[in-house]
């Protein structure tokens, strides 16, 4: 047992245990959770959910506080697979995501309990612990059907399914196995120098894979997370400096948030041995001035799809970086050991050439989508071995690592969102009320990159267009900007000219307009 679980994701939660039983798991406002604490909670909720039956993939439906993370844990404990729901999401999507995925089951705080007659309506009939009450929940709490120790799942069973922005306006499903989450947490072990001692920000929300690094390596290492607030962000050095954080890990977009809000003072976050930044390109300036403010701390622009287990890749910051950097982005760095890299053209063919579409095969590669659709044409077969399609141009830097050069088709990254824009097109015209036809861009601003839509047919009011597409869309995917044309440009095949509106859009942002 104890070897079989240590192949599993929830064993480095076991590890954190044995390091610092009354250590805390969690920072919570004013408020600790040691891992004994959370580790019991765990027990409790697991053997409630096997009791009732429950033995599918469970839903999380709650906001960072215990039930949340208890959740994700008693869910693993219990051998099944963790699907994180976002209590902020229209209820359709959650609904979609929810029977994509098979859930049989919803862990939910009161907030969430308040979601479930909607998702009811929408053919959710599954098993509901609510901890918090708000309810009645179908699944007793019940110490007597506590376990005794977490269950062993197999190493090839999915540990997590998180969604990612769909073309179709489906979101789309990805598994990531325990084997998966084994290989990567064993590259982090032994790139990184964790200890109790240090405490970890946990500023992604949990349907975001970065979550899964903030939780897992500071419970694999005997430390805490501690959720980080609004108000923690409007005075940055002083929640850090409260609740003892050393390791900060954020969107890039983290950086220009604290700069607004002062943060970036010279040595005003002293306490961080270890800054991450994923989710966005870093650019070089971001980094010198988070530095300024972070003197101490050792600074990495971590990069992978969700499809490669949360992040494949990293580049350590030093006085050669901004060398080696691309248009002011910092590299993503080398690929995980145990990964096979591929560039290929256009045209998808294996090229020699220094730049291409970067393609990686290798143990954190996902099992595949949740619908096999999704991935047609993000998979490549070359010598016996799968590759994934990252859509994402690199150039090859020495010592193996590797430069971002941009997207290769029309995803984008907006703070962390992996935005596919044909899905804020879709849901803009699936609404009908007039606009006839849609185009979406992303374009780089002062705060990174901002989204704007062009629109044909009735002009409309811009908080009408973004009202309409809070509806179904998240929040980080709803643009703020909106511009109507009386057509759309079109290129020489007659197709939308989305190089013409991206340099439109441009000219829009400039702080000259």
């Amino acid at each position: 047992m104890g070897e079989e679980i240590q192949r599993n994701l929830h064993g480095r939660f076991l590890n954190g245990l044995a390091a610092a039983p009354q250590g805390a798991a969690l920072r919570l406002g004013g408020r600790m959770v040691t891992f004994e604490e959370l580790h019991e909670l765990a027990l409790l909720w697991a053997g409630s959910l096997l009791h009732a039956g429950v033995t599918g993939p469970v839903g999380v439906l709650a906001e960072k506080g215990t039930t949340a993370y208890a959740g994700l844990l008693a869910t693993l404990y219990a051998g099944t697979t963790v699907v994180p729901l976002h209590v902020g999401f229209p209820p359709d999507r959650t609904a979609r995501m929810m029977s994509a995925a098979g859930v049989t089951a919803v862990i939910a705080d009161e907030r969430g309990a308040r979601l479930l007659p909607e998702l009811r309506e929408r053919g959710f009939y599954g098993s509901v612990l609510l901890p918090e009450g708000g309810g009645e929940g179908s699944v007793a709490i019940s110490a007597a059907h506590a376990l005794a120790q977490p269950v062993a799942a197999p190493p090839d069973a999915p540990a997590y399914i998180l969604f990612t922005s769909g073309s179709t306006g489906r979101p789309k499903g990805v598994t990531l196995t325990h084997a998966n989450l084994t290989h990567y947490f064993g590259v982090l072990d032994e790139r990184y120098d964790f200890t109790p001692g240090d405490a970890f920000s946990q500023t992604f929300d949990l349907t975001f894979d970065c979550a899964i690094f903030d939780l897992f390596c500071a419970w694999g290492a005997g430390a805490p997370a501690v959720p980080v607030p609004p108000r923690g962000h409007a005075d940055l050095p002083a929640f850090l400096d409260d609740h003892q954080v050393t390791v900060w890990f954020s969107t890039p977009s983290g950086i220009s948030l604290a700069r607004r809000l002062g943060a970036l003072r010279p040595g005003a976050l002293p306490g961080l041995r270890w800054s991450f930044f994923a989710g966005e390109a870093l650019r070089c300036q971001d980094v010198e001035d988070w530095i300024t403010a972070a003197p101490h701390a050792t600074v990495e622009n971590l990069y992978g799809p969700t499809e490669l287990t949360v992040t494949i890749a990293g580049h350590r910051w030093s006085d050669e970086s901004a060398k080696l950097a691309v248009n002011g982005v910092v590299p993503i760095g080398a690929v995980h050991p145990g990964h096979q890299v591929l560039l290929v053209t256009e045209d998808g063919e294996v090229t020699d050439e220094e730049e291409g579409e970067l393609c990686v095969a290798g143990p954190q590669l996902t099992p595949g989508y949740l619908d096999p659709r999704d991935g047609e044409g993000r998979f490549l077969q070359h010598d016996g071995h799968t590759f994934y399609r990252t859509g994402d141009r690199v150039r090859r830097l020495p010592g193996d690592e590797l430069a971002y050069l941009g997207r290769r088709d029309a995803q984008v990254q907006v703070q962390g969102w992996r935005v596919e824009l044909a899905e804020i097109e879709h849901a803009l015209l699936a609404a009908g009320d007039g606009v006839a036809e849609a185009a979406a861009v992303g374009v780089d601003g002062p705060a990174g990159t901002e989204l704007v839509v062009f629109y044909t047919g009735e002009p409309r009011p811009p908080v009408e267009l973004a009202n309409r597409l809070r509806r179904t869309l998240p929040h980080g995917m709803v643009p703020k900007r909106y511009h109507h044309l009386g057509e759309l440009p079109l290129n020489a095949n007659r197709k939308v000219d989305r190089k013409a509106l991206a340099e439109r859009a441009g000219e829009l942002l400039s702080p000259h307009n």
